[in-house]
């Protein structure tokens, strides 16, 4: 049972009748989820999700998984299904559809609502397959069940996935909420069914697992929503994700009982909850729903704002109130609520937002002051209680950092499971099931895929670091102008900067090293103009270092007169 797996070779050829397991995300991250089952040359999926940039990816909009390992295996991709509709299991679909479009998707109906309609924003039109709690089909060397699972969005499940190497069952997201708002508990009886029968390999959800206990449910928010709404004296604003139906449900109905209206800001939300009603998801009665164009004819003390922006997203609509750069403008009579959880890598992001809005005498309430937020994760006594009931053979624990998978093992060693049989991979590696044992068996490439803008996979880590360094170090360019033949400096050097320091002047020192420099090189009868540069760089460098503690990026220019 560990953690580094740097050490491990490709693996072998695929037995008969062996299941082959690879995440190609989500393990080692929390976020773009994605797993590949195989066996007797058929590929199953299970889920294909985004992961969002921490603030040390400067200027990429999301990270995909990497899909390098189903390069030449496309056509034996029988089937995609997907757990839930949330943007970390669902948001990459788009882009491995540009692969092979026809691939057959499986999920609940408002999964495929809202897989349905960012597909129609890449206008792309798969074949799209509803199934429900309960369900069981076949797909090719796959035979699938489908468990309801609590979590915090609604008609999420849980699979079984059955082959002639075993059984597998993924938890996908899940909690055990006794008290959801929409009375939809995670079917335990089911889980009990398939650990009798014999569960060969037990993926499960491992979030929460440093969590003590059980995870609060969703309805104690409830009273604490009621008494944030009856002090505030003016707006309200609260921000979710856009796919939290039940947090939007309960914002709502506090909006009702307080006689307030809402209206919701922001593209994604506006769409997702649109769809949500549409489908029956969310209760919306007459009257209560006004447009944005309607806010201000509203008095403040009557109107709740449900946006984006939860994750301090710079250009989600929170994130721009508190930046003062959106047409609603917050004042000290309002009320954000920032309900949600943080992603990790999104703190100073949120901080941020949350230091702006108070800035502008706003009043926030967060997950840190007021339980206006529970998790959609199970906690360890949950997990635990998951272990007992389903007596797996094998655990692979997924969704999670290191020490998240860690942890989710140790509760499984501690339930019974032995330690021989409890997997912990990272992204990449190949676990292969087979005779009721699970092991690891190698591991293939597997990276970050950045997008940024309209381009895919072109971003490298070395251009990250450029722009890491451009951001925090600043620019230099140095313009300089030889003579090979009189071995002279005839022009320059010109030395500019960006973010580095207000004035050029602050260069007139090192001019005379970078001219000496050069001109040495060239009585020593170096004439190439690369190496010129190189040196240009080293002279440039090694001064700035030294006078001002600063590496920014050096771009050097060496042209012959």
């Amino acid at each position: 049972m560990i953690l580094s797996h740097s050490d491990l070779n490709a693996p072998p050829a695929l037995a008969a009748n062996t299941l082959r397991i690879i995440a190609l995300g989500g393990l080692g991250e929390i976020g773009r989820n994605m797993t590949c089952f195989e066996i007797n040359g058929k590929i199953l999926i299970i889920d294909c999700g985004v992961l969002f940039p921490e603030e040390s990816q400067p200027g990429v909009d999301l990270i995909l998984p990497d899909f390098s390992y189903l390069e030449d295996r496309w056509q034996d991709v029988v089937g995609l299904v997907l757990t839930h509709g949330h943007e970390d299991h669902i948001g990459a679909v788009p882009y491995l559809l540009r692969n092979r479009v026809d691939i057959p998707i499986y999920g609940t109906k408002l999964t495929l609502a809202f897989l349905n309609a960012k597909l129609q924003e890449h206008r792309i039109s798969p074949k799209l397959n509803e199934v429900r709690e309960g369900d069981e089909i076949s797909i090719d060397e796959f035979d699938l069940e489908f468990v309801a699972v609590n979590h915090s969005i609604p008609d999420a499940v849980a699979v079984a996935v059955k082959t002639k190497a075993g059984v597998v069952l993924h938890t996908g997201d899940f909690k055990m909420d006794q008290l959801p708002l929409d009375g939809r508990i995670t079917d335990l009886n089911t889980f009990a069914r398939l650990g009798d029968a014999g569960v060969d390999l037990f993926m499960v959800d491992s979030t929460n697992a440093e969590v003590p206990g059980f995870v609060s449910s969703e309805s104690d928010i409830i009273p604490v929503l009621d008494r944030v709404f009856a002090r505030a004296p003016g707006r309200i604003v609260v921000a979710s994700f856009a796919s939290h139906v039940h947090r939007i449900q309960q914002v709502i109905d506090a909006a009702v009982l307080h006689n307030r209206q809402i209206a919701f800001i922001g593209r994604s939300m506006v769409r997702n909850m649109n769809l949500a009603k549409d489908l029956g998801y969310l209760n919306i009665p007459n009257g209560v729903l006004i447009s944005n164009d309607s806010i201000e004819e509203i008095p403040d003390k009557r109107v709740v704002l449900i946006s984006t922006g939860s994750q301090g997203e710079p250009m989600a609509a929170l994130s721009r109130m508190a930046s003062r750069d959106h047409k609603i403008a917050i004042t000290q009579n309002d009320t954000v609520v920032l309900a949600s959880s943080l992603i990790p890598g999104n703190e100073n992001s949120v901080n941020r937002v949350i230091n702006g809005l108070m800035r502008l005498g706003a009043q926030v309430v967060h997950k840190g002051n007021a339980l206006v937020h529970v998790s959609g994760h199970a906690a360890s006594g949950e997990l635990l209680y998951a272990y007992n009931i389903v007596k797996p053979k094998n655990v692979l624990p997924v969704h999670g950092e290191p020490r998240h998978l860690r942890a989710n093992a140790n509760l499984a060693i501690k339930s019974g499971v032995k330690p021989e049989n409890v997997v912990i991979a990272e992204d990449g590696v190949v676990v292969d099931l087979a005779n009721g044992k699970a092991r690891i068996v190698g591991a293939v490439p597997c990276g970050y895929v950045y997008v940024d803008g309209a381009s895919v996979g072109d971003i490298s880590e070395v251009s990250l670091k450029d722009r890491r360094i451009l951001g925090e170090e600043g620019f230099i360019s140095c313009v300089v102008a030889v003579d090979s033949q009189t071995k002279k400096v005839v022009v320059g050097p010109e030395i500019h900067a960006r973010g580095f320091a207000e004035d050029d002047s602050i260069f007139d020192p090192v001019i005379i090293l970078v001219r000496n420099g050069l001109e040495a090189a060239l009585r020593e009868g170096m004439t190439d103009q690369l190496q010129l540069q190189q040196l240009t760089r080293r002279i440039l460098g090694k001064w700035v270092n030294e006078a001002h503690r600063r590496r920014p990026m050096i771009v050097p220019v060496v042209i012959e007169a």
